[in-house]
């Protein structure tokens, strides 16, 4: 197993600068957890474990208004890190993380985020860059929230989310929870799409069948 936690680790961003001394060491004071779907990792105000790093599975970040309407604000894939604001002291900015599906995550108390860092030099900076890459993402999200029509943005995010060219594993409400519109609308728009011959629906399955107009539709 341990061999198999370094692996994992190795591949993450956040660690690929180490070499394999230090990766050894670095699995002496990391855990390896596994959750099944649907399981919160944390919830707004929280301050208990530090980092997450996703092994394999899915997690979602997400906020709820006051009405309780969902706002999805990253979905996260397998060698993603995420939990990180809390290192500089703040609570999760009111935010839940949630388990799509079965998933193994690596986890760090603050304590050993901070041997971590201080440790280990480089992965600070490289903490940093995947701070900043999400700090982008978000102001991605928010321009297109101010300044996109709902087709011009479920465009975007089709593209974002599509693998060889097919999106899976999303219901019609996920995505409008992404895109912070209600399901109908969510409904509506893919089913214009459809009729103009840019996507293919199925059941939690969307088949791009356009991707060049679809892109100019996102960048519109």
């Amino acid at each position: 197993m341990s061999e198999e936690k370094i692996d994992h680790l190795k591949s993450s961003e956040l660690f690929r600068d180490l070499s394999a001394a230090e990766m050894a060491e670095l699995d002496r004071v990391t855990t390896m957890t596994k959750c099944e779907s649907r399981r919160i990792l944390y919830t707004p105000g929280e301050t208990g474990e530090a980092l997450f790093v996703l092994k394999k599975g899915r997690v979602q970040l997400y906020r709820l208004s006051v009405e309780g309407k969902k706002l999805v604000l990253a979905t996260l894939e397998d060698d993603a890190v995420f939990g990180e604001m809390a290192l500089a002291g703040q609570r999760m900015q009111n935010t839940f993380a949630e388990a799509l599906e079965p998933s193994t995550l690596c986890v760090m108390t603050r304590r050993e985020v901070e041997w971590l860092v201080t440790r280990f030099p480089q992965v600070s900076l490289r903490l940093l860059e995947i701070i900043g890459h999400r700090l982008i993402q978000a102001e991605a999200q928010l321009e297109g929230f101010a300044f996109k029509n709902i087709s011009a943005r479920l465009a975007a995010l089709l593209l974002r989310l599509q693998r060889d060219q097919i999106v899976e594993g999303y219901t019609h409400q996920d995505l409008a929870e992404m895109l912070g519109a209600y399901r109908e609308t969510a409904t509506q728009t893919l089913n214009e799409f459809k009729t103009q011959g840019l996507v293919r629906l199925q059941r939690k399955r969307i088949e791009i069948r356009d991707a060049t107009r679809l892109r100019v539709l996102a960048e519109s």
